[in-house]
């Protein structure tokens, strides 16, 4: 179904086309919102210079030849040059009955692409924390968003599950039992069994010498070690489902794609890059150096791909993940969300793909780079000792007080519901926090203003869907009979039946850009659309039953955009708030 403004941008490529000749059918008119008219074109200031001509001039032969009388009442030419345009009501009355008849509201179903997304990525005996939770949240909200749009999403969670730490956990894990209650501690709180490992590592070195052996073992494939190795791994999965689920994200065990599972690959990466003259030694280690990677004093940045010692570091294993994802996976293109401080080291592994053809010239590779959770000081967030927050009692503490707001404002609710609400208010918000500014820049973690009901906030989001709702119970209706004929009389009806169209539109933009900000900044815009209508034009009590009919059937459309659009960024819009 396409938006208001795909609508006019085609009319005015005919109208070019007509006016200037067929070379100027596809000059982008550039059609925007505008505080004159619901959109304003400047394609003839773009146009003026190449045809030698006046920009007003250009702009009043352009509307000879626009035909958009069924759309747009009488279309003006302001200031220098720019064409104002005004939709007509009933156009856009009927544009937003067929969305509300859609049942995918709008959101185009686009050319399939296979997309591997790397995010989450946490590590094997070790606790999530804060800093986890933005990979986590803007990646799933970007699988979601692209698998709406039609794509072959390939959810890929790169665990730390291998490497030299195991021969120290592993034998930790025989000397407390494989079934105590320690053992248990990598559900509950891994960072607890892994300080203990590491206090006897450093504390006996007969066990230290046993540890070192076990790596020997595990690399080598002996069973038992690769046996105690997997349970590792699964009492660690265990615990970041846990996490998962009360995050509400889609990650699941078929999504694991750990660093293990690469190991057999790494020393062929190595081979092919030295036979290829990719890489060469340089003081023991086997290096890429590429053209324009300079540190200080002008000395070239190595990407080291394997070490001076024989191992292979994170760059061997993201050139053999970005090898399995083109050859195995077939990508289109391949997103990494990944912190903004791995940019440079993720560059130099895509380049170094490129060269050795692992990376064909048709696939895509963005990093979606992923900015710092600060505290209310401006630092970096962490505990009052400097630690990392736990994300477990970051996403606790969020329930908790999504709790307490709600004990004060609706006492009446039940502990069961009230309970529901809260986890759907106290995890939407924290999400929300996150996903509603730009992924790459930093935000401050607030508790108080991000279960604010006003402001752009998760919980007003999802306070307005639910007073819709709740307006549908009182008149004891259901927001799926709300099918009337759309009617816009008044300004407010206009403005919200504007806003609604914009949604296809706008979910295409987050597929393209890999940006769910933008998603969060337009159910903002419709929110509030929403509220406006809803405090000036009466919906149950209007003053007849045609002009009731169509106010229910403009609010069970934004009902379903806002749900709809929420789903999307991984958020519920509980019932009753």
């Amino acid at each position: 179904m396409p938006t208001p403004s795909d609508v006019l941008a085609e009319r005015f490529a005919s109208a070019l086309g007509a006016a200037f000749g067929e070379e100027y059918a596809g000059v982008d008119p550039v059609i925007r919102p505008s505080q004159f008219a619901d959109f304003q074109a400047n394609a003839a200031l773009a146009l003026a210079k190449r045809l030698g001509a006046k920009p007003r001039e250009v702009a009043e032969r352009l509307l000879e030849h626009l035909d958009v009388a069924d759309v747009c009442l009488e279309p003006e030419v302001s200031g220098p040059g720019f064409v104002n345009l005004t939709l007509r009501p009933e156009w856009v009355a009927d544009q937003v009955r067929a969305l509300a008849a859609d049942e995918r509201l709008g959101v185009p179903v686009e050319e399939p692409r296979v997309v591997p997304v790397d995010y989450s990525a946490p590590n094997v005996a070790k606790e999530m924390h804060v800093g986890h939770l933005r990979t986590t949240v803007v990646g799933d909200a970007l699988a979601r968003t692209l698998e709406h749009l039609g794509h072959h999403v390939v959810r890929q969670n790169h665990i730390g599950d291998w490497g030299t730490p195991f021969g120290m956990l592993i034998e930790h894990l025989l000397a407390v039992g494989e079934d105590s209650e320690e053992a248990r501690l990598l559900v509950e709180r891994p960072n607890d069994f892994y300080q203990a490992a590491r206090a006897q590592f450093e504390g006996s070195p007969e066990f230290a010498d046993r540890a070192r052996q076990r790596v020997v073992d595990l690399q080598a494939g002996d069973p038992d070690t690769r046996r105690l190795w997997q349970e590792l791994i699964g009492l660690s999965t265990a615990y970041f489902n846990r996490i998962y689920s009360a995050l509400d994200v889609t990650l699941t065990d078929d999504d694991l794609a750990g660093e293990s599972s690469y190991n057999d690959a790494l020393e062929g990466i190595c081979e092919e890059l030295e036979a290829k003259g990719i890489a060469t030694v340089s003081e023991g280690a086997l290096c890429v150096f590429l053209d324009g990677h300079t540190g200080r004093e002008g000395r070239p940045v190595p990407l080291i791909v394997r070490k001076s010692d024989g191992g292979y570091g994170y760059a061997t294993t993201d050139l053999a993940t970005i090898r399995h994802r083109v050859e195995d996976l077939h990508a289109d293109t391949i997103l990494y969300v990944v912190g903004a401080p791995q940019h440079l080291h993720l560059q130099m592994v895509f380049e170094t793909a490129r060269k050795a053809g692992w990376l064909p010239p048709g696939v895509e590779v963005v990093h979606v780079q992923i900015g710092n959770v600060l505290g209310t000081d401006g630092k970096i967030l962490r505990t009052r000792s400097g630690a990392p927050i736990r994300l477990s009692s970051l996403l606790e503490e969020a329930v908790d007080r999504a709790s307490a707001v709600l004990a004060d404002a609706r006492p009446e609710l039940d502990e069961a519901a009230r309970a529901r609400i809260a986890e759907d208010v106290g995890i939407g918000a924290v999400k929300y926090a996150d996903l509603s500014v730009s992924h790459d820049s930093e935000y401050t973690f607030d508790f108080d203003r991000m279960l604010a009901l006003t402001g752009n906030t998760g919980p007003y989001l999802q306070y307005a869907a639910a007073r819709i709702r709740s307006m549908f119970r009182k008149g004891g209706l259901s927001p799926a009979d709300a099918t009337g004929q759309v009617r816009l009389g008044e300004e407010p009806e206009r403005a919200l039946g504007l806003a609604l169209l914009g949604f296809g539109g706008v979910v295409a933009q987050v597929g393209r850009s890999y940006e769910p900000h933008r998603l969060c900044a337009y159910l903002f815009d419709l929110a509030q659309a929403f509220t406006t209508f809803y405090e000036q034009c009466p919906v149950l009590r209007a003053e007849d039953e045609a002009v009731r009919e169509s106010r229910l059937a403009l609010s069970a459309a934004t009902l379903a955009v806002l749900q709809r659009g929420l789903g999307l960024l991984g958020i519920t819009a509980p019932e009753q708030m």
